[in-house]
């Protein structure tokens, strides 16, 4: 059994159970015998209790979360860092993580994953606002609760924002399937590393599978920092477009072109919630600056170079060899040949070029033609612009109304010439199918049918008298319905009769050889017998059943039954010894067992770490005096039932210490004779 199952710390809190094992500790599900709560306590691991970076990170948790107020997020309600253990008092979640929730349901509801983002992006707001980054964001790490609750827990490698912003010793400590890829750089780690790994968790709900996986965390790591995920959609296309464009823009590998705040991808959601048809049109990496072109003239400088200019003006070879002085009317004459020669050099090419300016079209940005009606695009589109339009293109996309362009080609944004040629993609609506009538066909049959037709069956088996088993009821929508292709068909599937079920009869109480006739009576078979101490119950008494009284079972079924031994085993006794209050000094406790000194239980006390010694007595049976003394002064007399496991306290005196009573025992090995019986 683990150490500190069943123990009691610091006098308080009572292990139960071990109900998690994380990296660092151990979580157990406790109870507060003071505040009368459930709580859970994250133990550190001993092998951590010595390493100085394990200590930093469990205390930098406590911290983290003490500043933090949320009902999205796990409370702590104590702490201890003592030199032999380290522990976390937390709020006990009655659930199951993320993780166990994805793996039990593969792909969930769009609607779903959505109310669990905003719950974890709201958890995360309000960390960020404290300055807290979280920096291990994953399914792991997010409790769910019945009804549907998300709880962000274990901020063990949470910084606050104003200090060191990189990972420990510049590497990556999150898991790598969720971390950002900066975090695995070892680079810069603010609120966005947080929202990139809420990105990877939205994929993932929304698809059933990660982004990037690979044989090892090396591999998947190089592919956070240069692979492209495959679109959400492509996946699963029941997805809403605008709500891909939300996964894809918290996914992105610049932190610059991702939401820079858990409030602004809220704000998306939240547009998206109130229209799902919505589109964003993200734009990522986006020249604005028009292309710009080099004067051909500005090559004249550095012929060796053409059409490139450094701005430098290069001196000629001629111009380095010394010339004799011409006579100034000559030097004039030169003068003015040249300055005729360069005006007209200088006009002509100027003219050349206004001619070539004006002899083509000019460059414009591509407008953005994607989400408006094809009509409404050509019309317009041929009066302010000069451009040529393909055929449109038809393709059946169930999330834009007929009509609407759903793509364009070039690409929005991007430079072309006003008399440039486009191709539009133009949704046809959702495209749909008749349901064929597939009531009395196999489960086999049915499910080939709806393949052919597009449609995705989903099989449900019902118990029916008239329908043979393993063929087709009905289906949902009924036969001859119209539907969109890519829907999901639910097709009702026989069972077969109904068989007559039996209770298992109330057999708690009853002797073994009455019990075992009733189960046999009823047309059920006695299974295994287990024998149980300490049921207070006679020999051969059946104290349980497996299953219980009332479980309706199948004919011949199992029932197994648990019955008394009639045995008991001796009980442990734990005493819980108040100490004296004011009392700030060590004192020493001393327990006699029947007048014997129990050595082992001697110990030093002091109730100003303590309010309470425990004493446990195992291995005995019946009853037994138990005596304690404070420096060598009777203090309490209890009655100890080993038979119940529970004491009972006769007598109690106030304290005194040794040196203010003369009545001490000189030995020590007897408690002292004089009492001073308390009010």
């Amino acid at each position: 059994m683990d150490k500190y199952t069943g123990k009691r710390l610091d006098g308080r809190y009572e292990i139960h159970e071990i109900i998690g094992v994380g990296g660092m500790a151990v979580v157990y599900r406790a109870y507060d015998t003071i505040d009368d709560r459930t709580v859970a306590i994250k133990i550190l691991k001993d092998e951590f209790s010595g390493n100085e970076e394990f200590l930093r990170r469990f205390r930098n948790e406590s911290k983290a979360i003490a500043v933090l107020s949320h009902p999205n997020i796990v409370k702590v309600y104590d702490v201890s860092f003592g030199d032999r253990i380290q522990y976390i008092v937390e709020e006990y979640i009655d659930g199951i993580t993320l993780k166990e929730y994805l793996d039990q349901q593969k792909v969930i509801k769009w609607k779903e994953a959505i109310h669990f983002t905003v719950q974890i992006l709201r958890a995360l707001q309000h960390a960020h606002s404290k300055g807290i980054v979280h920096r291990d964001i994953k399914p792991q790490n997010i409790m769910l609760l019945q009804d549907g609750t998300i709880k962000v827990t274990d901020f063990g490698i949470a910084r606050f924002s104003h200090t060191d912003t990189r990972t420990m010793s510049e590497k990556a400590i999150g898991s790598v399937h969720y971390i950002a890829p900066e975090q695995a750089r070892g680079d810069l780690t603010d609120e966005k590393t947080d929202i990139y790994s809420v990105g990877v968790m939205l994929y993932e709900m929304l698809t059933g599978r990660l982004p990037f996986e690979a044989d090892n965390a090396v591999s998947v790591a190089i592919m956070q920092l240069q692979t492209d995920p495959t679109p959400p959609r492509e996946i699963n296309p029941s997805i809403p477009g605008g709500l891909e464009e939300i996964t894809l823009k918290a996914m992105q590998k610049d932190p610059a072109c991702r939401y820079q705040s858990a409030s602004e991808m809220l704000h998306d959601i939240e547009e998206f919630r109130r229209n799902p048809g919505i589109h964003f049109q993200y734009k990522y990496f986006i020249d604005e600056k028009p292309t710009k072109y080099i004067d051909p003239i500005n090559t004249v400088k550095n012929p060796d170079q053409p059409y490139y200019n450094d701005n430098y003006d290069y001196v000629e070879e001629a111009d380095r060899i010394p010339v004799k002085k011409k006579k100034p009317a000559a030097v004039l004459v030169i003068a003015g040949i040249a300055a005729a020669f360069l005006i007209v050099t200088i006009a002509f090419a100027a003219s050349a070029l206004i001619r070539n300016w004006n002899s083509g079209p000019a460059d414009i940005p591509m407008p953005n033609f994607v989400g408006k009606t094809y009509d409404s695009v050509v019309n317009a589109s041929s009066t302010a612009y000069n451009f040529h339009f393909n055929p449109p293109e038809e393709k059946s996309d169930s999330d834009h109304p007929a009509g609407v362009i759903i793509k364009q080609t070039p690409k929005a944004n991007t430079m072309v010439k006003s008399n440039a040629t486009v191709t539009l993609t133009v949704s046809t609506g959702s495209k749909k199918v008749t349901l064929t009538d597939l009531s009395g066909s196999t489960q086999d049959e049915a499910t080939e049918a709806l393949t052919k037709l597009g449609l995705t069956p989903k099989i449900e088996t019902v118990q029916n008298d008239s329908v043979e088993k393993g063929k087709v009821i009905s289906t949902d929508p009924s036969a001859n319905t119209a539907v969109p292709v890519g829907s999901e068909v639910r097709v009702f599937v026989s069972a077969g009769k109904s068989e007559e079920k039996i209770s298992v009869p109330n057999i708690i109480g009853d002797s073994l050889s009455d019990a075992m006739t009733k189960i046999t009576d009823a047309g059920l078979t006695v299974g295994e017998k287990t024998y149980q101490d300490d049921t207070g119950k006679d020999k051969d008494t059946v104290v349980k059943s497996d299953p219980l009284p009332g479980v309706k079972l199948n004919k011949g079924d199992t029932v197994n039954l648990y019955l008394s031994s009639g045995k008991s085993s001796a009980q442990p006794v734990n005493v819980y010894v108040d100490l004296p209050k004011d009392v700030t000094h060590d004192i020493v406790l001393k327990a006699y067992l029947d007048g014997i000194l129990q050595e082992q239980k001697t110990k030093t006390v002091n109730a100003s770490y303590n309010p309470q010694a425990q004493l446990t007595f195992s291995g005995l049976t019946g009853k037994h005096t138990l005596t304690v003394t404070l420096d060598g002064n009777k203090y309490r007399v209890y009655t100890l039932d080993f038979d119940s496991g529970k004491p009972k306290q006769e007598e109690a005196y106030s304290y005194s210490s040794a040196s203010s009573s003369s009545s001490a025992s000189s030995s020590g090995d007897q408690p002292g004779v004089t009492i001073t019986p308390s009010d």
